[in-house]
């Protein structure tokens, strides 16, 4: 695609990003077969083939309409049009920077910048956050449906994050921002998988939101900085030599895996972000590396634990690009997996989008639990804390993580 960025824009390292991405992509379309928006409303805007075309008109200098923003705005960016393209077109980059530029030329009025401003301030905050959650659990009868849909139980107390260890295998664990409140089992469950493979896993407490909220709400300034203090939180344990940064929620993994590239004109923080992404692993890659080890700890578990459907999060298979080596594990530890259709879209959570786009992430929430729901499985698991809080709200079965079912099985 030939475009004509404006000098201003070309002469920064963003453009020069997104002119190198718009030449890619060739207008074939077949992004908008595995578009969920594009499914749901059959917009051509509201596919990536149209999204790329009102973002290449704002970077060349078009006037910037509200209609543009709307159509961006209700792109989930769950990637799956980059897994689709066969141009390899970096869709999310230049999303991103077509965002940016929008934002800045098209100030949100105040009942629409209001939440956005809410939502990157509180959630990031995991204080903030859980003081929050706390006061709306309080309260959730006189709470609107809305707001109260997103509200989850309190967790059941789980089981202890294992005792330090002597392992000379030692790995990093994100502890984020919002899953501590919502599922602080799950880091736990993955510390005491890994300690039984004789990997010791630990926290940094200076550490905390990995940017995406900020980042995905346009507040790209404040992102970075979130990104550089994980850094300088994590950067003396790299120097020791920790194998690993193990982020457990994929969404939070996508963000980490994406600092090289966020940074890449950083001088001061270029290197150490290229490092930090390097190092960046999900749990599932981790167990992949150690895969007959764990095998043998699953061989003692109990078979016919019962039908379970996975949900993939999109940040899983179409971000990170892992596919069917949780699955592989589930069935390791005695489930059933049930098949799921459509497993390639989006369930609508998105990070905050299920929060600004009510009503199109409640239509892809129910495709997606009638999809899951249709083997007629005891259980559902995901691999993201946004999926699983988001599907839980509206889901009569439980919905958990998948590291949580390997630490039970393991035993």
């Amino acid at each position: 695609m030939d475009a004509r960025l404006t000098d201003e824009l070309r002469a920064t390292h963003a453009g020069q990003v997104a002119e190198e991405i718009l030449r890619k992509c060739v207008h074939c379309g077949f992004c908008t077969a595995t578009c969920p928006t594009y499914q749901l409303l059959g917009d051509e805007l509201d596919g990536p083939r149209g999204r790329i075309y009102l973002i290449k008109q704002v970077l060349e200098g078009q006037p910037v309409s509200e209609k543009t923003r709307l159509h961006l705005d209700r792109c989930l960016t769950c990637r799956a049009c980059e897994t689709t393209c066969p141009s390899g077109v970096k869709y999310s980059h230049l999303l991103d920077v077509g965002r940016q530029v929008v934002e800045e030329k098209l100030p949100r009025r105040l009942s629409d910048a209001l939440p956005r401003t809410l939502l990157k301030e509180v959630l990031p905050r995991p204080a903030l956050f859980g003081a929050a959650v706390a006061v709306g659990r309080a309260v959730r009868p006189l709470l609107p449906t809305a707001l109260a849909d997103k509200l989850p139980p309190a967790p059941a107390p789980g089981r202890p994050w294992p005792a330090p260890a002597s392992h000379p295998r030692r790995m990093l664990a994100l502890a984020g921002c919002v899953q501590p409140t919502l599922a602080p089992n799950i880091n736990a469950a993955t510390a005491r998988v890994l300690d039984r493979l004789g990997i010791a896993l630990f926290e940094s407490d200076k550490a905390g939101c990995c940017g995406a909220v900020r980042f995905h709400l346009n507040d790209q300034a404040g992102a970075k900085n979130d990104m550089r203090r994980n850094i300088d939180a994590w950067w003396p344990r790299v120097e020791a030599g920790v194998e690993a940064i193990v982020v457990t929620a994929s969404g939070c993994g996508v963000q980490v895996r994406d600092y090289g590239h966020i940074l890449a004109d950083d001088a001061v923080y270029a290197e150490k972000a290229a490092k930090i992404s390097a190092l960046c692993r999900d749990p599932s890659e981790v167990l992949a590396a150690e895969e007959s080890a764990v095998l043998a700890l699953l061989a003692s578990a109990p078979a016919g634990r019962g039908k379970l459907a996975f949900h993939s999060p999109c940040t899983l298979q179409h971000g990170l690009q892992l596919r069917g080596s949780i699955e592989k594990l589930l069935q390791a530890a005695g489930y059933a997996l049930t098949p799921v259709a459509d497993s390639h879209l989006c369930c609508g959570s998105a990070g905050t989008y299920s929060v600004l786009q009510p009503t199109l992430s409640g239509r892809l929430r129910a495709n997606k639990l009638a999809a899951l729901h249709a083997g007629g499985p005891a259980l559902v698991a995901t691999a993201n804390i946004g999926c699983l809080s988001h599907l839980q709200a509206g889901s009569t079965l439980p919905v958990r993580h998948w590291i949580e079912l390997i630490d039970e099985a393991i035993g």
